[in-house]
């Protein structure tokens, strides 16, 4: 009997040690990914300054078309790289709900969900727009 209850303590000692090493690499994870999300919105926000500081400084020489399109493109940088934040956002929120998934925690990460997939769609859908009038002001340069 004494065996029995020292196998069965070191077989939850065993679980339990499993259990928190991945718990461990799952908060690992989300907190990598959270981390990524604010690095790409860093970058983004960095290459769009930069991109709208040169605009600003040769804006003199462009025609009001042309700063036009170079504004939407600047617009266009920063939006790629926050619908890629979004995109690990929701990723961490995953992984967050993975660990201790209570009925609170899924009700907020459906929001959350629902909330950032609307961003995204949108974001997407003005990426897309903006880019098709880029293409077209191209092919409108090139057939002058």
């Amino acid at each position: 009997m004494m065996q029995e209850i020292a196998g069965g303590v070191a077989r939850q000692t065993a679980e339990s040690d499993v259990r928190s090493l991945i718990l461990g690499l799952v908060r690992w994870f989300q907190e990598g990914t959270e981390l990524l999300s604010v690095v790409l919105i860093g970058i983004g926000v960095l290459m769009t300054t930069w991109y709208f500081i040169r605009l600003l400084l040769q804006g003199r020489r462009k025609t009001q078309r042309e700063r036009r399109l170079a504004y939407q493109s600047a617009r266009l940088i920063l939006s790629r790289f926050l619908a890629m934040a979004l995109e690990f956002q929701l990723a961490a929120d995953l992984l967050a709900t993975t660990v201790a998934p209570s009925w609170d925690q899924l009700g907020r990460l459906g929001a959350i969900a629902v909330i950032r997939t609307f961003l995204n769609f949108f974001l997407a859908r003005e990426i897309s727009e903006e880019e098709k009038e880029e293409q077209e002001a191209k092919q409108a340069a090139m057939a002058r």
